[in-house]
């Protein structure tokens, strides 16, 4: 992009989903879209009712920055500073991972398991989209999250307060900031990539992502060893935990649940892709 020529709205487009072909990001013609939207603070319709329009120079400045930090494969998501989760706006940063549309199960599946819960609790909470999608649609409940990470309990915060959610956030690790304290409904998405696959994702998740919110240890399933065995003396009865997964590890996760023995008989959801990808079970009932 020469600053000489003339970039009309189409020709930037053109050109940068050539560009960005080059670099091998996929649906390079949309992602150029969002950071022309982003550059010019148009909609998508409203690009193509101005496709003839030339930028000017600081919405070009703008949108050369936006591109040159895409084609080094940083996240879309990252430039444009959010992501939609659930119908509501997250905005996310390296601090934590990117609310992806296949967690958005965990949430589904949630709900339909627990309608009624009056408590809920969210274990290791990253931005909040978890969270923050479980108090929108329960109202009844009291939702609270727990996090690791100061700077991911710091967006999470952000995350709640713009989607005008009430949620207790706690700092520490896993169940260690509830001791005592009991749920109708604990849900998780932990981290699960085996450690040695990590360095085979691709670059916007291997190269942005917080590698502690990947790495499951050496066949990803660390947390769930942990946390499965342990979440039972924080589920009131009847209560539900619920579970992310990577793909082909639902087998196994379900057989941690059957051999934790305080589990009714696991259940398995599918992600729109068909991907087993949440495990659950409820409370066995020890009266």
């Amino acid at each position: 992009m020469t600053p000489q020529e003339t970039w009309t709205t189409i020709k930037v487009l053109a050109w940068t989903k050539d560009y960005l072909c080059t670099k091998g990001i996929e649906n390079a013609r949309l992602e150029a879209e969002w950071l022309l939207c982003a550059a010019t603070g148009l909609d998508r319709v409203g690009l193509y009712l101005h496709f003839d329009k030339p930028l000017n120079d600081d919405e070009l400045a703008s949108f050369r920055a936006m591109v040159a930090r895409r084609a080094r494969r940083e996240p879309l998501q990252h430039i444009l500073g959010t992501q939609e989760f659930c119908g509501l706006e997250f905005q996310v940063s390296p601090d934590v991972l990117i609310p992806r549309h296949d967690t958005e199960t965990l949430v589904t599946e949630a709900l339909a398991r627990q309608p009624e819960a009056r408590s809920v609790l969210d274990i290791g909470t990253g931005s909040g989209c978890i969270a923050v999608a479980l108090a929108h649609s329960l109202p009844q409940a009291a939702v609270t999250a727990i996090d690791i990470s100061p700077a991911a309990l710091a967006m999470a915060r952000r995350n709640a307060e713009h989607n005008g959610a009430t949620v207790e956030f706690l700092a520490g690790s896993l169940l260690e900031p509830v001791a005592g304290r009991t749920f109708d409904l604990i849900v998780s998405n932990p981290p699960y990539i085996p450690t040695a696959d990590i360095d085979r994702l691709e670059p916007e998740v291997r190269d942005f992502d917080p590698r502690g919110a990947l790495d499951g240890g050496p066949d990803g399933l660390d947390v769930y060893r942990t946390l499965i065995p342990a979440v039972p003396a924080h589920l009131n009865p009847a209560g539900w935990l619920l579970v992310e997964v990577g793909i082909g590890q639902a087998p196994a996760v379900a057989e941690l649940f059957r051999k934790a023995n305080n589990y009714d008989n696991p259940v398995t959801a599918r992600d729109p892709g068909g991907i087993e990808r949440v495990v659950g079970a409820q409370r066995k009932d020890v009266s």
